[in-house]
C-alpha cells in the first residue's frame, strides 16, 4: 500500500483528482474507456468537485457506485444524491455512462445480479479501472459491516443489511479487488486510530479485506496522525510502500 498524508481537505481533494485523472488518461489511451466506482459520504464531496473541474473526456468515462442505501430517489441518505450534485450534473457525462445501483427495484437480489452483469458488460472483464473507497470509524468500507458474510461473497454485487437503519447494495471484495487501482480517501483526526489499524493490516477490520498491492491511501487533515515517523508526506518526497 502507498500511503500519503495531504495536509488538509483541499490538498486531499486535489491529490485524489490528480490520481484519478492520471488513471483516466492512461485507460482511455489504452482502451478508449475509463471506468470509475465512487463511494458516498462527506469526505468525497471536495474531491468530486475538484474532479468536475478537470477537462476530462467524459464521453469515454463510465461511473459506477461502490455502494448505495435503499432509500427513496433524491433522499439525502442516497449516495447517488450527492454524486449527482457534486459531479454528474456539472460535467458532460452521457446519461448512459452513469451506472447507478438499482436500489429502487423491489427485487433487490435480482437487481444485484443484473447490475453485476452490467458491470461485466461495460468493463469487458469485470475489472474497474479505479475504485474509490472511504473508511468508517468502525473499520467498514463500501457496505461491509463487521461480521457480515458479504466479505466472502462469490458474486460481484450483493445486498446486505439492514446496516445503520438501511438495506444496502454493494460491490463485494471480489469486485473491488479486481480493480486496476484502489484509492482510499480518509479525512479527519477522528479517523487516525482506524487508519493506523488499516495500515497495520488488522484482520478484525472489514476494510482489511481490500488488497494492498494496488492501493493508495490518502489520509488527510489529521487522519494520518498516528503514522508519524513512518511515512513521507505528499509533496515531501516519494511515498513509501507498506
Amino acid at each position: 500500500m502507498i500511503v500519503e498524508t495531504p495536509v488538509d481537505g483541499a490538498a486531499l481533494a486535489a491529490r485524489a483528482a490528480d490520481l484519478v485523472t492520471e488513471s483516466a488518461e492512461d485507460a482511455i489511451a489504452a482502451r478508449g474507456r475509463f471506468t470509475l466506482a465512487l463511494s458516498g459520504g462527506d469526505t468525497p464531496a471536495a474531491f468530486l468537485g475538484e474532479l468536475a473541474s478537470r477537462p476530462l473526456p467524459w464521453e469515454a468515462i463510465h461511473l459506477f457506485q461502490v455502494d448505495e442505501r435503499v432509500a427513496p430517489p433524491g433522499h439525502p441518505d442516497r449516495n447517488l444524491t450527492g454524486l449527482l450534485s457534486t459531479l454528474v450534473e456539472r460535467v458532460p457525462l452521457p446519461a448512459a455512462n452513469l451506472h447507478a445501483m438499482p436500489v429502487d427495484d423491489p427485487d433487490l437480489s435480482a437487481a444485484a445480479e443484473r447490475h453485476a452483469a452490467e458491470l461485466a458488460r461495460v468493463t469487458g472483464t469485470g475489472a474497474l479501472d479505479v475504485v474509490h473507497l472511504g473508511l468508517g470509524d468502525d473499520g467498514h468500507t463500501a457496505s461491509w459491516p463487521s461480521g457480515d458474510p458479504v466479505v466472502d461473497a462469490t458474486a460481484d454485487v450483493a445486498v446486505i443489511g439492514p446496516y445503520r437503519g438501511r438495506l444496502r447494495m454493494t460491490l463485494t471484495p471480489r469486485a473491488v479487488n479486481r480493480a486496476g487501482r484502489i484509492l482510499w480517501l480518509v479525512s479527519g483526526r477522528d479517523k487516525a486510530g482506524v487508519v493506523a489499524r488499516l495500515v497495520a493490516g488488522d484482520p478484525a477490520l472489514p476494510a482489511s479485506r481490500v488488497r494492498r498491492d494496488r492501493a493508495t491511501l490518502l489520509a488527510g487533515d489529521g487522519a494520518g496522525a498516528l503514522l508519524q515517523g513512518r511515512w513521507r508526506p505528499a509533496g515531501g518526497g516519494q511515498p513509501v510502500p507498506w
